[in-house]
């Protein structure tokens, strides 16, 4: 199969499993793919995300968070190991370390994140446990722009899903974890042809203000 030339450079980050840096590197196979995956960064050394980076022949770098004496440090690290790497545009899929406002200026309009709430509801964390308690009647999953805010910035695009009874929180994530998967390569692939871009604050699609939703999956509770 021959592969789209001139792909974006991309460089994931994460902390965990990755099974969302699985959803994009299975979509970056495709031919119409727009982008390619150079490294993956965990600060974490035991993220499962990492052998799936091996699996994939993509290259890996460790950089434990922990073994650095602030946030400064550990930021000025990652920083020059994702320079090396001369990406186009940076992906966090379940990097959960908060950036500081320098190092989002540092890449600004070059980084993006996926997180398990309808933005701008429930930022932060333990977000379908607050839905619940909230008594909504949909949850669901926002690719964003990262900005200095945390999971503040414009919204590139959300999938949403149906808070059925009964639910608890982890029946919600399991439901949204698979939106998850489908929306990230969407939203990566719209910011990887340049149709999606963040102007002013805003996201912009196709030259529009706006964004995209799956919406078609609200009946299913399975």
């Amino acid at each position: 199969m021959t592969l789209a030339r001139d792909r974006v450079r991309v460089v994931v980050l994460i902390s965990g499993s990755g099974s969302n840096l699985q959803a994009l590197i299975n979509a970056s196979k495709l031919i119409d793919c727009s982008y390619e995956i150079v490294l993956v960064i965990s600060n974490r050394p035991d993220a499962y995300g990492l052998k799936r980076a091996i699996d994939a022949g993509i290259e890996q770098a460790t950089l434990d968070h922990k073994a650095y004496q602030d946030r400064d440090s550990f930021e000025m690290a990652l920083s020059e190991c994702i320079d090396r790497a001369t990406p186009d545009f940076i992906v966090c899929a379940g990097f959960m370390r908060v950036f500081t406002e320098a190092f989002v200026t540092r890449y600004a309009g070059r980084i993006v994140n996926i997180h398990p709430s309808l933005l701008p509801s429930f930022r932060g964390l333990n977000t379908y446990a607050r839905a619940l308690d909230a008594g909504v009647a949909f949850v669901g999953c926002s690719v964003h722009w990262v900005s200095a805010g945390v999971d503040e910035g414009a919204i590139i695009g959300q999938a949403i899903v149906a808070v059925v009874p009964g639910d608890k929180p982890n029946d919600l994530a399991a439901r949204v974890l698979v939106q998850e998967h489908l929306l990230y390569p969407i939203c990566l692939n719209l910011i990887a042809s340049r149709r999606a871009i963040v102007r002013d604050g805003r996201n912009f699609l196709d030259g529009k203000p706006g964004a995209i939703a799956l919406t078609g999956h609200l009946n299913d509770a399975t």
